[in-house]
Parts: structure tokens; C-alpha cells; sequence
């Protein structure tokens, strides 16, 4: 049995045994793993090149990464606040309403996202060095800030367009696209670093173009060739101006994403200007040990979006027993291969660090860190799926309070007492021990009820 047939009996109160539900799982996993690999090897790619280029220019991006994943995490927090939605009316049979829904959100998130372009370019002068970088990272930091601030309309498309298709049920075509997307990546950023000679700045517009073109598909195949979402089919009858209930419900779903985000992302440009005092050395280490640990919870990510989009689907159609199988089943396997990827990450981070750069100290403290948080793995996994789960119910307060608290008072204080003494080293052992402990308060969480019963107060 198809998984489109899976969903249906969802949607249509049916029964499904063990191995359908685990069935159902994977095949909303899988593709969505493969996307989350595609983006990974796309940073893995970017890193390698721009980490020809030296320290500095590896450093440079390092200063500003925490910045943009603010400005990015706004944008996606934003189009979760209508994309979950769309679930819930996917899984109550109400299509119509799931594409009313989509109408409005791309016209809020439009909105949204040129506040976010403009304040971005408007701080991109100043913000490597209201980061502590040295002054020889400012030029090169700014420029890439700046290009991907104009970039990101296509990434809230992206964002938006492929959350609705995954809710959908259509998780192959988001996947397929952002392997193109890596594909194009590859060959723009050759072309505009080395062929061109633009350096940072290069890898910036290679990413920019590459991202143009999955937005056109993405959104193309969402509004137009997707049947359920297809917006042809109501020309004429409704807006795309956002109804009041609409954005309100977005709002109580998204708000509290986005202030978490803000908080968080302050949390890790704390964590930045911490480090960067440690030297160059210090700061390209840590970019490339965030973006070489993405490899780990790569997976995470993929069940985590399966996971939104079953028990959104489940709860819609009023199948909360359901909705906690779900959970369960993607909870154990979210630990389960995020284990198995920390032991591969903890005995090839020597070999992968030879590739990523030619500095033998960057590859040595590289590989030391990154050891360190492989034992952080499979609770940062717990983390990661169960707050998949409870959005998919509607449920972001408690979760995202939970995300701050824990990443404030335990890894900042931890971070800043042991930097000192240990240095990135320090910083890092801090962040093992905070994923750790949060993914323990998360798992308490999901064993309780409250998730579940969120979904009755926003309907």
C-alpha cells in the first residue's frame, strides 16, 4: 500500500497496524533525509571551497553564520505558522481551506520577509564588528551577509512552498529539488570563487543563484502541478489577502518560534563573540565543526518534518492515540540513527577535516571538539524530533520556552566559565552537556499529555 493511500486512511479514520504506521514513516522520512543531506553536503561544499581560500576567509562566514541563521529562522518560523495549518485542514478532509491557508501565507511571509531584507542590509556594515571580529574579516563578512540578506525572499518561498508539499504528503519533489539545489550550488560556486575570482563574496552569489531557480520550481510545483494545493482551481473565489482568524492562528503557532529563534540566535552570537577573542584559529575551527556535526543530525531533521506532518495530519482528523504512535515511532528512531551517525562523525573527523582544510591547527581542534559532542548526539536528537511532534500539535510555548531556558542558563554559563580556562574546547564541552540535558526535559515532555491537548485550544 502506497504511502497517498496511508494518508488517506488517516485522514479517513481507518486503522493502520504496526508496520503500516512504521511503513508510513519512513517513506515521509527518507526523502526528507535526503534533502536535509543535500543542504549539508551543499555547506560541506561551500566550506571546502571558501576553506581553500585560508582561515580568514573560513572565519569571516563563521562570524556572520550565527546572524543569518537569526534572519533565516524568522522567515522559516513564519511559514511553519501556515504550513501546519494547511496540515490540520489536510487531515479534517478540508482541502479548500488547506489552499486558502497557502493563499494567505505567501502574502504574510512576502510581507514579513522585505522587513527582515531591509533591516538586514541596513546592519551589514557594522555587524562583523559588533561581532568582535578582526578588522580583516569586516569586508568579506559584510559582503556575504548582504547578498544573502537580498536572497531572502527565495529562501522564504523555499521555505513556505516545500513545507506545504511535505504537509501535503508530497515530500519526494521538496527533496528532489534541494539536491538539485546542491547540484547548482556546486557549479555556481566554482564558477563565481575560482573562475571569477570573487572569493567569499562569490560563494555568497553562487548559493544566491542556485537558490533562485529551486524557489521558481518550488514554488511553480506547489501553486500550479500539486493537486491538492493547486491555487488555479479557486481563481476568482478567494484572496490572498490573510483573514484575521488566519493570521491569528499563525501568529500562536509562529510567534512563539520566532521570539525563541531571536532569543536563541542571540544565544549563539553570544556563544560567537565569546569564541572569537580565542583567535582565527578558534573561530574557523568552530565554523567548520558546526557545519561537520550537521551531519549528524541531519536525520533528525528528516523525521522531525515526517513527524510535523503525521501528527498534524492525525490531530486534524481527531486521531489522538494516533498522533502519539506516531510520536513514539519517530522519537525511537530519531535516537537510533543520530547514534549511529555520532560514532561514524567520532572516528572519521580527522579524515573529513584533511578535506575541509589544508591548516593543520584548524584540523587538530576541529576534530577534538567535534569527538566531544558525538556523545551529545542521541539526546540532541530526542530534542530535535520531539519539537517536530509538537508542532505538528500547534504546540510551540512550552517547547520554545524550554529551548531558551536551557540554552541560556546552561550552555551560555557553561561556555563562559570554561572558555577561559579551556578554550573552544571549553565552549564545546558546554554544548554537549546543554543538548544533553535538554533533550532529557523534552522526552519528560512527550510523556505527558499537555502537547497533545494544545491542538483542542487552537482549532
Amino acid at each position: 500500500m502506497g504511502k497517498d493511500q496511508l494518508l488517506a486512511m488517516i485522514r479517513g479514520g481507518q486503522e493502520l497496524t504496526a508496520r503500516q504506521r512504521l511503513a508510513l514513516v519512513v517513506s515521509l522520512s527518507m526523502p526528507a533525509m535526503l534533502s536535509q543531506l543535500s543542504t549539508i553536503v551543499e555547506e560541506y561544499v561551500d566550506a571546502m571551497m571558501v576553506g581553500q581560500m585560508g582561515a580568514a576567509a573560513s572565519a569571516s562566514i563563521g562570524l556572520v553564520s550565527t546572524s543569518i541563521w537569526l534572519i533565516g529562522g524568522l522567515s522559516h518560523a513564519a511559514s511553519t505558522g501556515f504550513y501546519v495549518q494547511v496540515a490540520h485542514r489536510i487531515g479534517a478532509n478540508d482541502f479548500r481551506g488547506a489552499r486558502d491557508v497557502f493563499r494567505q501565507g505567501i502574502t504574510a511571509c512576502l510581507t514579513f520577509c522585505g522587513v527582515l531584507v531591509a533591516l538586514g542590509i541596513a546592519i551589514s556594515p557594522w555587524l562583523p564588528m559588533w561581532l568582535g571580529g578582526d578588522r580583516e574579516l569586516w569586508r568579506d563578512a559584510t559582503l556575504y551577509f548582504a547578498v544573502f540578506c537580498l536572497s531572502m525572499p527565495l529562501h522564504q518561498m523555499c521555505s513556505l512552498a516545500g513545507g506545504v508539499l511535505r504537509c501535503a504528503g508530497h515530500v519526494k519533489v521538496p527533496a528532489y529539488l534541494q539536491v538539485l539545489a546542491c547540484v547548482l550550488n556546486i557549479g555556481f560556486n566554482y564558477l563565481f570563487i575560482f573562475v571569477f575570482g570573487m572569493g567569499v563574496l562569490g560563494a555568497a552569489v553562487g548559493t544566491c543563484c542556485a537558490e533562485l531557480v529551486v524557489a521558481a520550481a518550488l514554488s511553480w510545483y506547489a501553486i500550479v502541478k500539486c493537486p491538492e494545493m493547486n491555487l488555479l482551481q479557486d481563481v476568482g473565489k478567494t484572496r490572498f489577502r490573510p483573514t484575521r482568524i488566519t493570521l491569528l492562528k499563525s501568529l500562536n503557532i509562529a510567534g512563539p518560534m520566532g521570539i525563541e529563534h531571536v532569543i536563541l540566535c542571540g544565544a549563539q552570537i553570544v556563544s560567537t563573540i565569546i569564541v572569537a577573542p580565542l583567535g582565527t584559529v578558534a573561530l574557523a575551527a568552530n565554523s567548520f565543526g558546526i557545519i561537520i556535526e550537521s551531519l549528524c543530525y541531519m536525520p533528525g531533521y528528516g523525521i522531525a518534518d515526517a513527524a510535523t506532518t503525521l501528527v498534524g495530519q492525525s490531530l486534524g482528523a481527531g486521531r489522538k492515540p494516533l498522533a502519539r504512535q506516531f510520536a513514539h515511532i519517530t522519537v525511537a528512531g530519531g535516537i537510533a540513527i543520530m547514534s549511529l551517525m555520532a560514532i561514524v562523525m567520532f572516528v572519521t573527523a580527522p579524515w573529513v577535516m584533511q578535506l575541509m582544510t589544508p591548516d593543520v591547527l584548524v584540523q587538530e581542534l576541529t576534530t577534538r571538539v567535534l569527538r566531544i559532542e558525538a556523545f551529545a548526539e542521541p539526546m540532541f536528537a530526542a530534542s530535535i524530533v520531539c519539537y517536530g511532534i509538537f508542532v505538528g500539535a500547534g504546540d510551540t510555548k512550552v517547547p520554545c520556552a524550554m529551548n531558551l531556558g536551557s540554552i541560556w542558563i546552561v550552555r551560555i554559563t557553561l561556555a563562559a566559565l570554561l572558555a577561559g580556562t579551556y578554550g573552544l574546547t571549553g565552549v564545546w564541552i558546554a554544548m554537549a552537556i546543554e543538548l544533553t540535558f535538554r533533550g532529557i526535559i523534552f522526552l519528560v515532555r512527550l510523556h505527558g499529555n499537555a502537547w497533545l491537548n494544545k491542538f483542542e485550544k487552537i482549532r
